[in-house]
């Protein structure tokens, strides 16, 4: 009886296996070729990070300063200033500049010069707002209606229009785990000079900005470590005494006098027992300089002159505007 039954597992296996197999060899693709490419940068961290840069927004040929330029309307504007996706709007520009319905345009919106204190390089160029896409819909003459296709934030009358250029995110790879003591890759050094949305602590999938550009060789897709010397960059003021004096005379037990030192008095300097205080910061002077720890990694998804605009991907604690950065 037990023998019959394992024979017939046995035929029952064989026949599932020849059946998957049957089933496959017809082009059933299996759970991990079903799988869709993971891109580091999706949505908003690809089309709408920001980037800051030196060149102008409208370079001087003919040819583009006859397009349109920026939002002039809104088809419901009587309802509101505050333009978001599905919206229509009326921009600047029509079958007198060339344009066609199916164009696209990327709406930005420049914010300010960018200088920091973190930096040498100076001025590093302007803060632009990525603030969504909108296509053609309708041509007049002199003006056209776009729709707004995505949004990341509300855009306004005045914000510009400059040629859509599609964006591609490096795909997804195994990567080896973060250290957080690696050594100096020895290549081209920058900081962080500035966060999206200014936030003070950013974190994994967050938006920041590194004084590294087109100018230092650095490219869309390139890796970089976020580091910061040993001991530096606590968000809050630090500077704790030693743990505990010695112990005033009085406190020891009635019973056992346990006499007034303490386990956790100052230290005194080498074996003299009358030396002086032996501090720690008299204990950091010793070290060797260049000591650092690794607190990320981010990935550059856009590059300008002197500014590239980096997704953070992974983080070993806080990261601070200030924090230094490496080509891996």
């Amino acid at each position: 009886m037990n023998f019959q039954k394992i024979c017939k597992s046995a035929f029952l296996a064989v026949f599932m296996f020849a059946l998957g197999s049957t089933v496959f060899a017809q082009g059933t693709v299996s759970p991990r070729q079903a799988e869709p490419k993971m891109d580091v940068a999706l949505g908003s961290n690809l089309y709408c990070a920001g980037y800051v840069q030196t060149a102008p927004f409208y370079a001087a040929s003919h040819k583009d300063a006859d397009r349109p330029d920026k939002i002039v309307g809104a088809y419901n504007e009587q309802d509101g200033w505050l333009l978001s996706q599905n919206n229509l709007l009326v921009v600047n520009g029509g079958a007198d500049k060339g344009v066609k319905v199916g164009d696209m345009f990327s709406v930005i919106r420049p914010r300010g010069e960018v200088n920091s204190r973190w930096s040498k390089k100076g001025e590093l160029g302007t803060y632009v707002q990525e603030l969504g896409a909108v296509e053609v819909v309708s041509v007049k003459q002199d003006v056209s209606v776009v729709r707004v296709k995505t949004s990341c934030d509300n855009m306004l009358f005045g914000d510009l229009l400059v040629p859509f250029e599609p964006r591609h995110s490096a795909g997804y790879v195994q990567r080896p785990p973060l250290q957080r003591f690696a050594d100096s890759s020895g290549k081209a050094r920058g900081r962080i000079v500035l966060s999206r949305d200014d936030r003070e602590v950013p974190s994994r999938d967050d938006i920041v900005y590194v004084d590294l550009g087109a100018d230092d060789s650095v490219q869309a897709g390139d890796y970089l470590t976020i580091f910061r010397p040993l001991g530096m960059g606590n968000p809050l003021p630090s500077s704790p005494p030693e743990t505990m004096g010695a112990r005033n005379s009085g406190f020891e037990s009635f019973s056992y006098r346990g006499g007034k030192f303490s386990n956790s008095a100052p230290r005194k300097r080498d074996d003299k027992a009358r030396g002086t205080i032996f501090t720690t910061p008299d204990a950091k002077q010793d070290r060797p300089n260049g000591i650092r720890k690794v607190v990320g990694e981010g990935m550059v998804v856009n590059v300008k002159e002197r500014v590239a605009t980096v997704v953070i991907t992974r983080v070993a604690q806080e990261i601070h505007t200030g924090d230094w950065v490496e080509i891996q």
